[in-house]
């Protein structure tokens, strides 16, 4: 079927889509380059071309992905074979950006159909959360149907706000408590984040935030932005991403990154890939804001470990480095931040994991133990932070080149 690719109410592409797989077959006439997606564009014998490929790729990650919790029995409930056939059915709208995809000839307009504005369907949500009653009419008008990553979530308006839902995994069913917890870290910290609240549902804990996306603004993940040029031979993923940030006139985005290094090293952050953190703009005129803020922090405090291995766990590290010891070599003022402002902060991370019916999940000395730990980090940071008199480390940044990390951890959404 022949669509209008749009960004509001602009028109970028004239496009052709299968709807039955949700794959693009044919871009036929661009109609506005600047406001095709980020790094869709590629040079080709000193000319510009839309790479059709990136371009799918784009657009199929825009669709609930086939690792997600329980999506079989989602799309047998739903009818279909795949979660690439939602997309069309909510005309591939979301509440991280203002594209989406309009039938050729269609008189819609992004003020009739966008979910910042409009009222949306619970029946997607209900479907993918287990809870639906329908077995037929489903409304796919849903920014469910764009929602990534591999745990149950929803979007659900409550007291007018677009709020993300977003459960935890066996045994612990950790991670909504956890970013409770990291919200607290940073607001201490004094850094720009993302602020979580548990909910109950059946007897389940879900994370609960706010959209931080407005009908003016939208998300572009640092993968994104990795895709605008390719990486310089004296540039590793750091250096690729913070070099572009700068050509693109982003301001403070190392101090940005510093803050996300450090606050990822306190929580033991094993899933920072290069999708759950990037840049916000403009929609409008294509301006960068700055860096987004801090959000999608759950796989952290050791959410998948035995107590008793929690003080001997070797955590696993991203996006820059694959330990947290060597990416903290990457902070470059760790004066800055004041880990006094965290004193005491194990009473409250003990009172977050042992809240309401979390003791059917978590025990008094899981929560003791993982409060301690993060202690002991704390402290790892304020004795470094005593000495701590080095700018960026460029040699060790220039000469500790690695593999495209972008590449490897494109698939690995949270």
């Amino acid at each position: 079927m022949k669509y209008i690719l749009m960004h509001k109410n602009i028109s970028v592409a004239e496009i052709k889509i299968d709807d039955a797989v949700g794959v693009i077959t044919e871009v036929s006439n661009v109609l506005r380059k600047e406001h095709l997606p980020i790094g869709v564009i590629h040079s080709l014998r000193h000319k510009e071309i839309v790479d059709r490929a990136a371009l799918n790729h784009w657009w199929r990650r825009r669709s609930i992905p086939a690792s997600r919790m329980g999506i079989s029995d989602a799309l047998d409930s739903l009818g279909l074979y795949e979660t690439g056939e939602l997309l069309t059915k909510c005309f591939g709208l979301s509440l991280s950006d203002h594209y989406w995809v309009k039938p050729f000839e269609s008189a819609l307009t992004w003020e009739k159909v966008n979910f910042f504005d409009n009222d949306f369907s619970d029946d997607i949500g209900d479907v993918l959360l287990g809870t639906s009653r329908k077995i037929s009419d489903f409304d796919f008008l849903s920014p469910d149907n764009t929602s990534d990553g591999n745990l149950k979530k929803r979007w659900k308006i409550i007291n007018g706000k677009r709020c993300l839902l977003k459960s935890g995994s066996e045994l612990f069913r950790q991670q909504p408590f956890n970013e409770v917890i990291a919200s607290k870290i940073m607001e201490r910290l004094g850094i720009d984040h993302v602020s979580y609240r548990i909910i109950w549902n059946e007897n389940e804990p879900f994370s609960v935030c706010e959209n931080f996306v407005t009908n003016n603004t939208e998300l572009i993940s640092a993968y994104r932005i990795l895709q605008i040029r390719p990486k310089e031979n004296n540039e590793n993923e750091y250096l690729h991403y913070v070099n572009i940030c700068k050509e693109l006139g982003v301001k403070n985005i190392v101090s940005a990154i510093d803050a996300m290094i450090v606050t990822d090293y306190l929580i033991a952050n094993e899933d920072r890939h290069f999708n759950n953190f990037g840049l916000l703009r403009n929609a409008d005129t294509l301006e960068w804001i700055g860096a987004a803020p801090i959000f999608d922090s759950g796989n952290s405090l050791w959410y998948n470990i035995a107590e008793k291995n929690i003080p001997y766990a070797d955590v696993k590290c991203k996006p820059f480095k694959k330990s947290h010891s060597e990416q903290l070599r990457l902070v470059s003022d760790l004066k800055r931040f004041d880990f006094s402002k965290l004193n005491g902060i194990e009473d409250e991370i003990t009172e977050i994991l042992l809240s309401e019916n979390s003791r059917n999940f978590i025990d008094e000395s899981r929560s003791e133990i993982i409060a301690a730990s993060v202690r002991k980090r704390i402290d790892h940071l304020q004795k470094m932070a005593l000495d701590y008199n080095q700018s960026i480390d460029n040699s060790f940044t220039e000469n500790d080149l690695e593999e495209n990390i972008a590449e490897e951890y494109d698939m690995k959404i949270e």
